[in-house]
C-alpha cells in the first residue's frame, strides 16, 4: 500500500454531492484511497447508503459533507431572518444600502388575500412606506449636493455614486420587512434539512413556502439527504407555549435609540482565561490547575494575559481560550442594525418579536435635510397599519416593522468573539447605529474588565 501523502479534491463536476458525501464516510472502514472509493460509488447506492446510514441510523454528520449552493429570490426581509437563522451556513445578501428599490418591491402575505379590508391597509401602508422612502432618497441627493464638496478630480458619476450611498443609507430606515430581498446561501445536506424544518414550522405562510420551494430544489441536489424534512412538532408547538407564557409589559412607553445593558458576566473571568491558558500545555487536571490560579498574584496574572494577547495583530484570531469568558447583553437596536447584527452567528442571539411599539430612529441627516416631518408621516402610517393589521394576526403584521423601529435582543457571546464583533462594529465602516449600541457594549465590558479588553485594539 503507498502512504505517501496525497492531498488532492475530490471533483464535484464528476461526482453529485451525494457520491461525495459517501466516498468520505465510507473511509471510516474502507481503507482504499478517497478517489478509489469515488469510482466505486454510484448514484444508486449512495441513495442506498443514506437511506440506511443517515436516515435509518442517524449517522447525520455524514450529510454535512454534501454542500448546496441555493439562489433565492424575492423574499421579504423577514422570511429572510428566519432562512438566515441558522450558524452553519453561508449568507450573501441584496444589499440596501447600494440599491434603490422601486415601488411595489415588497411582499403581500397570503393570510390577508380572504381579508379584502385589512389586505388594503397592509397595501396602503407598504405604499406609504414605499412613497416615503423614494421622496427621501431624492430629498437627501438633494440636500447633500449642497452640502457635499467634490474632489479635485471627481467625476460626475463617482460623485453621483457616493451621495447616492449616504442617500441610501438612511432612506433604507424607512424601508418594512415586507421588503423584497435575494439572498445566496451555501449549507450542506444536514443544516439544509434543519433549516427547512424551521421554515415548515413557521407561522408565517410565506416561510412555509420557502421551505417547501427549497426542499424541492434541494433534493433536485441531494435526492435523499433532505427528503424527511418536515414541519417539526417540537418547534410548532413549544413556541406557542413560549407565546403564552410570555410576560406582557405593564408600560408600553416607547424609547427614541439603541442602547447596551450588560446583564451577566463572570466575576471570575481573569481567572477563568488565566486557568484555560495554563491548562492546555499543562499535564495536570483542571482542578489543580484552578487551585494554582487562585494563589496567583495580580502581576502574575497580568503577565499571563499579556503573552496570550499582546502580539494580537490586526488580522490575527485571539485563542480559542477566551471561549471560556462569557458575557449577556440586553441590546435595543434598530431592525435595520439588527439585521447586521445577527450576521454574527457565534454568539447566542434571542431577538423578541417585531413591533413598532419600541419606538424608532430618525437619521440625523434627515433631520439636517428638513425631511423630518415626512418621515414621520411615513412611521405614523406603519404604526397605524401595524396596530390594525396584529387585531387580525400579529405574526402577519411584523412586515410593517421598518428598518428605522428599535427591537431588542438578548446576546450572549465568549470573549473572543466580542474581540472579533467590536473590532469590526466599532469601526467608521460600520452601520452607525449598530456602530452606536456596539461602542456602548464595549464600553461596559471594558468597565467591568480593563485587562481582559487591554488588548482590543479597534480600527481607526
Amino acid at each position: 500500500m503507498d502512504l505517501s501523502r496525497r492531498i488532492y479534491p475530490l471533483d464535484p463536476r464528476e461526482l453529485t454531492e451525494e457520491q461525495l458525501a459517501v466516498a468520505f464516510a465510507m473511509t471510516s472502514r474502507n481503507p482504499q484511497p478517497f478517489d478509489e472509493i469515488a469510482r466505486r460509488v454510484t448514484e444508486e447506492r449512495a441513495a442506498d447508503f443514506h437511506e440506511r446510514w443517515v436516515l435509518n441510523y442517524g449517522h447525520a454528520s455524514v450529510a454535512e459533507h454534501a454542500v448546496l449552493h441555493m439562489a433565492v429570490e424575492n423574499i421579504s426581509r423577514l422570511a429572510c431572518d428566519t432562512l438566515e437563522d441558522n450558524r452553519l451556513a453561508s449568507y450573501t445578501e441584496k444589499s440596501s444600502r447600494y440599491q434603490v428599490l422601486g415601488q411595489g418591491h415588497y411582499h403581500v402575505p397570503s393570510e390577508l388575500d380572504e381579508n379584502p379590508p385589512m389586505r388594503d391597509v397592509y397595501v396602503g401602508a407598504c405604499d406609504a412606506l414605499f412613497a416615503a422612502y423614494e421622496e427621501t432618497v431624492d430629498g437627501l441627493m438633494a440636500h447633500l449636493r449642497e452640502v457635499t464638496p467634490r474632489g479635485e478630480s471627481e467625476r460626475d458619476g463617482a460623485y453621483n455614486l457616493r451621495l447616492r450611498r449616504v442617500a441610501t443609507d438612511a432612506a433604507r430606515f424607512l424601508l418594512p420587512a415586507s421588503t423584497l430581498t435575494n439572498v445566496g446561501v451555501t449549507l450542506n445536506a444536514r443544516s439544509m434539512e434543519h433549516a427547512v424544518r424551521k421554515l415548515l414550522s413557521s407561522q408565517l405562510a410565506e416561510e412555509r413556502e420557502v421551505g417547501e420551494a427549497l426542499k424541492e430544489k434541494g433534493r433536485e441536489i441531494t435526492p435523499t439527504l433532505i427528503k424527511y424534512a418536515d414541519r417539526n412538532e417540537y418547534i410548532a408547538l413549544t413556541r406557542q407555549a413560549q407565546e403564552a407564557l410570555a410576560m406582557p409589559r405593564e408600560d408600553g412607553a416607547g424609547m427614541d435609540d439603541c442602547r447596551a445593558e450588560l446583564v451577566h458576566c463572570d466575576p471570575q473571568a481573569e481567572q477563568k482565561l488565566v486557568a484555560a491558558l495554563l491548562y492546555r500545555f499543562s499535564p495536570m487536571p483542571y482542578a489543580e490547575v484552578w487551585e494554582r490560579v487562585e494563589r496567583m498574584d495580580r502581576p502574575q496574572m497580568e503577565a499571563a494575559i499579556h503573552e496570550a494577547l499582546d502580539r494580537l495583530g490586526p488580522h490575527d484570531v485571539p485563542l480559542r481560550e477566551l471561549e471560556v469568558v462569557d458575557y449577556t447583553f440586553d441590546l435595543v437596536m434598530d431592525y435595520g442594525a439588527y439585521r447586521e447584527f445577527k450576521r454574527h452567528r457565534m454568539q447566542t442571539y434571542l431577538p423578541q418579536p417585531a413591533t413598532v411599539d419600541l419606538g424608532y430612529i430618525v437619521p440625523e441627516i434627515v433631520v439636517e435635510a428638513g425631511l423630518e416631518r415626512r418621515f414621520r408621516d411615513a412611521m405614523d402610517a406603519a404604526a397605524e397599519g401595524y396596530h390594525r393589521i396584529a387585531e387580525v394576526s400579529p405574526d402577519v403584521a411584523a412586515y410593517l416593522v421598518t428598518h428605522a423601529h428599535l427591537r431588542r435582543v438578548l446576546s450572549k457571546l465568549n470573549l473572543r468573539e466580542c474581540y472579533h464583533l467590536f473590532k469590526l462594529r466599532t469601526s467608521p465602516q460600520a452601520h452607525f447605529t449598530l456602530r452606536r449600541v456596539m461602542q456602548q457594549a464595549l464600553d461596559l465590558a471594558r468597565e467591568r474588565h480593563p485587562l481582559l479588553f487591554r488588548y482590543l485594539r479597534l480600527r481607526g
